[in-house]
């Protein structure tokens, strides 16, 4: 896992992360990880989190450079409760966008904060296990791994047929 902080005093963290698209040798993209992360932080702002009053934010960034936020909704019926990063992957998938690079989660704790299991399963599917996760903490500290790491061994659609 790599570790960064957001200060413009930041030398041992590259702003940009140089990330292959796929095994098949396609055309590398690059992303600002520093700016993923800001705009997580940001989206925490949009959140709805009218019972446990811990505000949530994600960005998610397509191969085609697109970025698309999303932040935790509460409803007093706990099971339809949203997570921001399943609101923010739904918005991807509604635009039209199917390939993914990165993901940006910040919350309101010390700790970073990691996807939860069901946000986690449905990355896993719709994102794959490459993509990249930030865990932010509310100091905009952040760690960086991927989601199999996060999710080794996942249930996937194979098991299915």
């Amino acid at each position: 896992m790599a570790f960064g902080r957001m200060t413009n005093t930041n030398c041992f963290i590259s702003i940009f992360y140089q990330l292959s698209c796929n095994k098949e040798n396609r055309k590398t993209k690059m992303f600002d990880a520093k700016e993923l992360v800001r705009k997580a932080i940001e989206a925490k702002d949009k959140a709805l989190p009218t019972y446990s009053n811990f505000h949530v934010g994600a960005a998610l960034i397509s191969r085609s450079g697109k970025i698309f936020l999303g932040a935790n909704i509460e409803n007093s019926s706990y099971g339809l409760t949203i997570c921001a990063e399943r609101t923010a992957v739904f918005s991807a998938i509604i635009e039209g966008e199917r390939e993914f690079e990165a993901i940006a989660i910040a919350g309101d704790s010390e700790d970073y904060i990691s996807p939860c299991g069901a946000c986690r399963q449905v990355l896993m599917e719709l994102c794959g296990k490459n993509l990249h996760v930030y865990m932010i903490n509310q100091n905009g500290e952040y760690k960086q791994t991927t989601l199999n790491e996060l999710l080794p061994y996942s249930f996937n659609k194979e098991f299915l047929t």
